[in-house]
């Protein structure tokens, strides 16, 4: 009785594909994604001698440029429109209070609309920021 011996067969795995496929995968979502940029506007906050140091925890911030211009928690927004953009982001469970920085140089008249807004928006209480001198 002859014994057959099996060959052991020496099969290696070829990884070069595996590779090529993570390689392009890593190109694809690279070239893909989208890099978000907050929207910033150049503002000069007015002096003030009983100026305290602002905390960042629960509150929506509206930026007033001298233009202008509003930003709402660094998305533009238009005066028309910034009521209904409060209320959403007052309605966030953290969110409560409304923190305007206004531009030296900005209407008194547009601060007054934004105050308004906030009030009607439903916000506990509204600061004005400003810088010590």
């Amino acid at each position: 009785m002859a014994f057959e011996y099996k060959r052991r067969s020496s099969q290696v795995l070829n990884l070069t594909p595996l590779i090529d496929i993570v390689f392009l995968l890593l190109v694809f979502f690279m070239l893909t994604a989208h890099f978000i940029e907050d929207q910033a506007i150049d503002i000069q906050l007015p002096e003030a001698q009983s100026s305290n140091p602002s905390q960042e925890d629960d509150t929506v911030e509206v930026v007033m440029a001298p233009n202008g211009d509003l930003l709402v928690d660094g998305h533009v927004s238009t005066l028309d429109k910034l009521e209904e953009t409060l209320r959403g982001a007052l309605h966030a469970p953290d969110k409560r209070f409304v923190r305007l920085k206004g531009d030296q140089n900005a209407q008194f008249g547009l601060g007054i609309k934004v105050i308004d807004a906030a009030r009607n928006a439903g916000a506990e209480s509204l600061d004005i920021l400003t810088e010590k001198p």
